[in-house]
């Protein structure tokens, strides 16, 4: 049985709304398309204490996940942007900018995106997402964006608030990494592994070569037999949230057939890049980016680290730190936009990457494809998600847990 290690963390501290003269000093900064965040050292205090809170609730019993999503809620909601009104947090042009992504590729690629319940306005809020930041429509008279349950049908289950803002963070990420993508939310009737992993089969059998998973629970050692009933899928690109609770394992992002994806804090500076990441957690523990040896699952070959006999988590990143978070529209019980982080933001959003790299190869298991190009990647040295003393929850050179390889520069990692 599950050991419910993950708790609902409200992180608690000095209050994140800046004065005028944080704004001159280093916290939120306008950019182009989004309020982003600055990089100074107002700006790394704020980020240790902002308010955030997790959208889903423990999950109720063994065999059930939780969504990994965060928001910030030190940040007052948005209705209504006014005339010349820009959301907080990174939008797609920062993003795009941050990674160094192609602007063109992925036309007409379909993305799939794994939840729980139903969100009724994920294609109207999706809508308002992409008008926000000029991307091109993505409806379901377009051919754009497909809805499903996980039957392949329209018997949507019953709606959820929390799983509805998961959905919103999940679609507009990878609509920031892969604009021309095509999207379908595949829906699971419930939060259970079972529910879950078969949204995963049916997006597949739909024809998904990319398929994002951002929810996750303790391991169990039934877990290592799940693994080829719902994510052995040679020539299938399957990404999975590495957790929100810092060091420690969690599946699916244990399973050896998926790509763990971890989470940075993200900045601008003035390097050359025009940005700088570090580890999104801290070394007391607690929320932050998950990492660790998995318990039962075993060890990929294009895993060559000395510290875990078994799989190693994770195996690339991106943005999840709330307090260097996303904007997301999203409007089920919720007042549309907010600042959202996560690894549910850099789960989709390196499934968008992966689009954005082209097919994989019909054998092969793409979550390798990062360990053949590492040198394609943004290495992240700094910061930790615990203290346990190694490189599973302290960044490095090459390697490391919360951040695995890296985090995208291009999508030429992710590709054969």
């Amino acid at each position: 049985m599950r050991s419910h290690r993950r708790k609902i963390l409200i992180r608690r501290g000095a209050p994140a709304l800046l004065s005028a003269a944080a704004l001159v000093t280093g916290g939120l900064v306008a950019a182009s398309q989004s309020t982003a965040f600055a990089t100074t050292a107002t700006a790394t205090a704020a980020a240790s204490t902002v308010h955030t809170h997790r959208l889903c609730s423990e999950p109720s019993k063994p065999g059930y996940m939780a969504c990994q999503a965060v928001v910030r809620t030190d940040l007052k909601s948005q209705k209504t942007l006014g005339r010349h009104g820009t959301p907080k947090g990174f939008g797609p042009s920062d993003l795009q900018a941050a990674y160094n992504l192609p602007k063109d590729a992925g036309k007409g690629t379909t993305v799939a995106i794994i939840d729980a319940n139903d969100d009724p306005n994920a294609e109207k809020d999706l809508a308002a997402y992409r008008t926000q930041y000029g991307l091109s429509e993505c409806t379901t008279s377009n051919g754009c964006f497909k809805k499903i349950d996980q039957d392949g049908g329209a018997n949507y289950p019953a709606p959820d608030a929390g799983w509805a803002g998961e959905i919103s963070l999940d679609v507009d990420m990878v609509s920031a990494a892969c604009p021309q993508c095509h999207i379908m939310l595949v829906e699971a009737k419930s939060a259970s592994m079972d529910d879950l992993g078969a949204a995963v089969n049916q997006a597949v059998k739909q024809g998904a070569k990319y398929v994002s998973n951002s929810y996750g629970g303790d391991e169990e050692a039934a877990d290592t037999s799940a693994d080829d009933k719902y994510f052995k899928h040679p020539g299938v690109a399957i990404t999975v949230s590495s957790g929100d609770s810092g060091y420690g394992a969690e599946y699916p992002a244990a399973s050896q057939y998926v790509t763990a994806v971890g989470g940075t804090s993200l900045k601008k500076d003035s390097s050359t890049r025009g940005y700088s990441e570090s580890v999104w957690g801290t070394s007391a523990g607690g929320e932050g980016a998950g990492s660790g040896c998995s318990k039962y699952d075993a060890k990929p070959s294009w895993q060559k680290d000395t510290g875990c006999t078994k799989r190693a988590i994770a195996d690339v990143a991106a943005v999840a730190d709330p307090a260097t978070g996303l904007a997301v529209y999203d409007t089920y019980q919720a007042s549309g936009w907010n600042v959202y982080g996560g690894t549910s933001a850099s789960a989709p959003f390196i499934a968008g990457v992966y689009a954005l790299a082209g097919t994989p190869g019909t054998d092969d298991i793409p979550a390798s494809y990062p360990y053949a190009h590492a040198d394609k990647l943004n290495d992240v040295t700094d910061g930790a998600n615990g203290s346990c003393g190694n490189y599973l929850c302290q960044a490095g050179k090459d390697y490391d847990g919360p951040t695995g390889l890296g985090t995208p520069n291009g999508a030429a990692a992710f590709t054969k």
